[in-house]
């Protein structure tokens, strides 16, 4: 992890990609008639008319592809889906891949075919859900072989696994040459900068309800951050763990082991003054914590925002999200933001287009990765990087 730290200490003398040991695409001497392994990532939202909601992800594919097709190689692509509405399967979803990427995508039903599909090579293809098969994520050596037959090089772009020991995303690595694709570096260098820039004026906020992933992230900011910003069941449990009455909120079960190591009572730690409540729950924050945050963000320089601030997915629960996204978007700060729901509430708000516009100002980051995101900011090692000779 020291090595790891150093690394990333550099950011502030130049670019994180060309200080860190991270094998890149552009590494890669020769990609003309090459067979390229890619690990994409399209584990989307579909709706009940089968339509893709959260065109966010396939989009971010599409700079690697294009750069692997220019280059002559020929690519397919793994990745998964999770959602059960199209049966965990890439196959009604390929026209709209090939809208979203600009090339007509090849849809490889089995892992036995993809090796006819090699010989007889007529374009960039996918292969359906990687997770139909056992050996995925069990992270089967042999299963790791399987895939990597036939193919020169792999190529890690999906940044949102890299956290995961499975086989097609640390398994395969190691049966094949491995490189970083650009969205892998451009998370990798972003989320970097919100490690390494000095903690003044710089501020983290989490909310949502996956506390075990954010935890570790709050107490690896502590003396990293100005001020951490909490709402949602985090806030919850802080709050019980203090003595503090949540009435019939929702609190983790592990709470209390959840929270050890962590200063309860840091003046970092900016708690919810008031809320709104229903059926005794509290479900939203508050005017006076809206005011409260709001102001934090308006003087911040960096702002790290991860979770929604309470149930925005109900109208009457989504005023402190909604005020929390504005607040940042109207901030002068460099802002890092991520996590599905995080980016769920941003596109219901009809907020997710203008994030997404300031992206090319250097001012906005927007992170495809939840828990791989979360991983990254508690400073965890994670199997995706490590192949890619991250923490060499």
């Amino acid at each position: 992890m020291k090595r790891r730290l150093c690394q990333l200490n550099c950011l502030s003398k130049v670019n994180l990609i060309e200080c860190i040991d991270m094998r890149s695409i552009r590494d890669i001497p020769n990609l003309k008639d090459k067979n390229v392994l890619l690990r994409a990532d399209f584990d989307i939202p579909i709706s009940d008319k089968g339509q893709i909601e959260e065109v966010f992800r396939v989009k971010k594919q599409k700079e690697t592809l294009d750069y692997l097709v220019e280059h002559g190689a020929h690519v397919v692509m793994i990745a998964h889906i999770s959602d059960e509405s199209v049966g965990r399967s890439f196959a009604s979803l390929v026209p709209q891949f090939h809208i979203l990427l600009g090339h007509e995508i090849v849809f490889i039903k089995t892992i036995e075919e993809m090796g006819d599909h090699l010989e007889n090579y007529s374009g960039p293809a996918l292969l359906d859900n990687i997770r139909q098969n056992t050996g995925e994520e069990n992270n089967d050596e042999e299963f790791s072989k399987q895939l990597a037959q036939g193919f020169d090089y792999y190529i890690n772009n999906a940044f949102a696994v890299c956290h995961r020991n499975h086989a097609s995303v640390s398994g395969v690595a190691k049966q094949l040459p491995s490189y970083a694709g650009f969205l892998v570096q451009s998370e990798v260098s972003n989320l970097g900068k919100a490690m390494d820039i000095a903690g003044k004026g710089k501020i983290l906020i989490m909310g949502g309800a996956k506390a075990s992933t954010k935890i570790p992230v709050i107490k690896n900011f502590l003396d990293k951050a100005d001020s951490i910003l909490l709402g949602g069941v985090i806030a919850n449990d802080i709050m019980k763990a203090r003595g503090e009455n949540v009435d019939d909120s929702v609190v983790d079960n592990n709470a209390s082991e959840l929270l050890t190591g962590l200063d309860l009572r840091s003046p970092k730690l900016v708690m919810p003054e008031d809320y709104k409540k229903h059926d005794n729950k509290f479900l939203d924050i508050g005017a006076k914590t809206i005011s409260n945050f709001t102001e934090k963000i308006k003087n911040s320089n960096m702002i790290i925002w991860n979770g929604p601030m309470g149930m925005f997915e109900d109208d009457r629960f989504e005023e402190g999200t909604r005020a929390v996204a504005e607040a940042i978007i109207e901030s002068d700060a460099i802002k890092i933001i991520g996590g599905g729901d995080t980016i769920s509430a941003l596109d219901r708000f009809g907020m997710l287009a203008r994030f997404e516009s300031l992206v090319g100002s250097g001012k906005v980051f927007i992170s495809t990765g939840g828990g791989a995101m979360l991983a990254f900011l508690a400073g965890e090692e994670m199997p995706g990087l490590k192949v890619l000779g991250f923490y060499e």
